[in-house]
């Protein structure tokens, strides 16, 4: 881990680790990828099933905690993440699995994690693992510097027509800005960064960061993604508003019992999360 790698992360919100996992790291992540598809949890949502549209989410699978926690165990990300960021300790949150195929997924709407989870701090880590190579154009895109700005209401991801549908209601945070319909009418609205990236490289995104994107096409018609989510020592606990029409609790949808002892800016802690360093 150099400082370019460190100061990137901390100032952009996102990086690339090129060639971070070798081909027994990236089997043994596809094997894990591969058993949530073909057993999904609670929290899954598949979109246009049975069509060239098909998209697959599925979120902390309870039945694939096992395995995720004894994957996480062997990969290199503890310490990776604890070079990363400068913090003395590394947990594993959970899974989300993606699944694009068809060649006609339209791309995710622009969001923050932190719209939907209690988190906030500057030790926060997606890792993106695409078992495909993804083009540039079809890739996770990324509003440089987002994660140390404004936390928005979140979308809803129900109506095509508003892609910023306020998820708790839009009277406790600001509303999600439109960045594609800004970006048609200014292609320099924001100052956007994405990558080209191989199997073995993983992205590493703070939750907070706005992103979105990763459609598919005639020619890049499928994508697999393992995102595997971390945090470290300056990780707190962040709810979400009370009043919401999401129907959320404070504590989000996923770990709620186990995070309930938890008030605003504790340090986000449980013991339900698999300790790496």
């Amino acid at each position: 881990m150099d400082e370019f790698k460190r100061r990137a992360f901390a100032e952009d919100g996102a990086v690339v680790i090129e060639g971070c996992l070798d081909e027994d790291a990236l089997a043994q992540c596809r094997e894990v990828f591969d058993w949530g598809i073909a057993n999904p949890g609670p929290m899954v949502t598949t979109m246009f099933d049975g069509t060239e549209c098909r998209a697959h989410v599925d979120n902390a699978n309870p039945n694939a905690k096992h395995r995720l926690d004894d994957l996480v165990a062997k990969l290199p990300f503890g310490k990776l993440l604890a070079e990363l960021w400068g913090s003395k300790h590394v947990w594993y949150f959970a899974e989300e699995l993606f699944l694009k195929a068809g060649g006609k997924a339209a791309r995710s709407s622009w969001h923050q994690d932190t719209s939907y989870l209690p988190w906030a701090g500057k030790h926060w880590a997606n890792a993106w693992i695409s078992f495909e190579a993804v083009p540039k154009r079809n890739a996770l895109e990324v509003v440089r510097g987002s994660h140390r700005g404004t936390r928005h209401d979140g979308t809803t991801f129900l109506d095509p027509n508003d892609p910023t549908d306020p998820l708790h209601g839009g009277d406790v945070w600001p509303r999600m800005p439109d960045i594609e319909a800004e970006r048609r009418a200014n292609p320099d609205a924001y100052d956007i960064i994405s990558w080209a990236t191989y199997p073995g490289d993983v992205l590493l995104l703070h939750p907070a960061s706005l992103h979105g994107g990763g459609a598919t096409d005639a020619d890049f018609p499928d994508r697999h993604t393992l995102v595997l989510r971390f945090f470290g020592d300056d990780a707190t606990f962040s709810p979400l508003p009370e009043n919401s029409r999401s129907g959320y609790s404070t504590a989000g949808v996923l770990f709620v019992d186990e995070l309930s002892h938890l008030r605003a800016g504790d340090p986000f802690r449980a013991p339900c999360f698999r300790q790496l360093i």
